[in-house]
């Protein structure tokens, strides 16, 4: 006799995660099914209390439970510049290296025309938003040192509101090409943001 059916949906539903394929799917659900059945219940529990309390920071876009994240609503943060950043895991690994205390703001992806995904798709309204309510004077882009990385910065900076003059700088040093922020350790993060150089 096969897997039920039941089991078959949950792995599907599995396999829709990021980096999980056919056989850590499988893995998974018989952990949760069979190995640690007492676990299901509170991972159910849990799920259903982020999917209900968890959301976007209104201002830049990480993950919180009130209208604004704990960075945006800390008062001891300079809040003139602001480290502009693809996804959430990259906020946390500037964060996790201490190199940084100033505020984020989190794209959500990066321009990828094969992907579709296009200006609209990402947080970059909620960028320009912060910059012309003059409330920015210096954004530090720390996207992928990659083609869709460089083609988000270029697009940012494009369309830059006139009215505000921003500094614009760069990360680059220590991270190599085609890196990401995630991957990089504290020691090369701490060395980009002090090595950020102008963006043109």
């Amino acid at each position: 006799m096969g897997p039920t059916n039941a089991f078959e949906k949950l792995q599907q539903v599995l396999r829709k995660l990021p980096g999980v394929g056919y056989r850590s799917s499988e893995r998974i659900a018989l952990h949760l099914l069979l190995g640690k059945p007492d676990q299901l219940e509170g991972l159910v529990a849990a799920l259903g209390d982020a999917a209900r309390t968890v959301r976007r920071c209104s201002r830049c876009g990480n993950l919180s439970e009130d209208t604004l994240c704990a960075i945006c609503s800390d008062p001891k943060r300079e809040h003139r510049s602001v480290c502009v950043v693809e996804n959430v895991p990259d906020l946390v690994a500037i964060e996790r290296s201490g190199s940084w205390r100033s505020v984020y703001h989190v794209l959500h992806g990066k321009l990828s025309p094969l992907h579709n995904v296009g200006p609209d798709d990402l947080n970059i309204s909620g960028l320009l938003s912060r910059i012309e309510s003059g409330e920015v004077d210096e954004l530090v882009l720390a996207l992928s040192n990659d083609v869709e990385g460089e083609a988000t910065c270029h697009y940012i900076q494009e369309h830059l509101p006139a009215a505000r003059p921003v500094r614009v700088t760069r990360i680059g040093f220590g991270i190599p090409s085609g890196g990401g922020v995630l991957y990089a350790d504290s020691v090369t993060l701490k060395s980009a943001l002090e090595g950020r150089r102008a963006f043109h």
